[in-house]
């Protein structure tokens, strides 16, 4: 079975504004999110990519162009089901209000019971990503082979989430995941199990050094911001 790439978006003006962007339209990559795209071409130039499948949202749109334009040869499939966890009534808002949300402890703590008001449940964003993965698996072996390596971008939680299934983790469980903007995560898939080859790679160690204010033990909902 194929190896599965994913790609977080590149950073965007929603992460350095602090907003929970969700489904918000016009949600684009800041400077530093294209740069990270720029770099993508020569970060997977060794990868013989057969397919790339992206969530329809524009900051994942915008991350995989630089890609799409150094191999000519592959288009862009858009996939709904990888797009972001359907937020409801807290897209938009800031996170810093978020965190007073009694809900938002929950988030933290038993995801797997949380369904944000006016959105869809934790679980259902899991569930969906999911099953967009296994078939997606079966169309690029069937059509390149069962060593084909194929790339899909998507957000922070859905990745979050897809790395969990594949380790057999509980939804509840899967806060404690890390992955920063543009960052590459591997899961190879067979015909018993996954493999988890690669996690939350950004080929930058900044973001392990000493910070100014302790990190906090909370996660950020939809993925954060990454290093600066």
């Amino acid at each position: 079975m194929p190896t599965l790439i994913l790609v977080r978006h590149g950073r965007s003006t929603a992460n350095t504004s602090g907003l929970l962007a969700g489904w918000t339209p016009g949600v684009a990559l800041d400077e530093r999110g294209a740069q990270q795209a720029a770099a993508l071409p020569a970060r997977l130039a060794a990868l013989p990519i057969s397919e790339i499948v992206t969530s329809p949202l524009q900051r994942c749109q915008e991350t995989v162009q630089p890609l799409l334009d150094a191999r000519p040869e592959l288009r862009a499939h858009t996939e709904e089901r990888i797009g972001e966890a359907h937020y409801g009534d807290w897209t938009g808002r800031k996170l810093a209000e978020l965190m007073d949300e009694p809900l938002m402890e929950v988030v933290q703590t038993h995801p797997s019971s949380v369904a944000f008001p006016g959105g869809e449940s934790m679980r259902a964003m899991q569930t969906r990503a999911a099953e967009a993965v296994r078939e997606w698996n079966a169309r690029v072996e069937r059509d390149h082979g069962g060593d084909a390596v194929y790339l899909m971008c998507s957000h922070g939680d859905i990745i979050k989430s897809l790395v969990a299934e594949a380790l057999g983790l509980h939804l509840d469980l899967f806060q404690r995941i890390s992955v920063e903007p543009c960052s590459i995560t591997a899961i190879r898939y067979t015909r018993m199990r996954p493999f988890l080859v690669r996690l939350g790679d950004t080929g930058d160690f900044a973001s392990l050094a000493p910070r100014e204010e302790p990190p906090s033990s909370d996660a950020p909902v939809g993925g954060g911001a990454g290093a600066a």
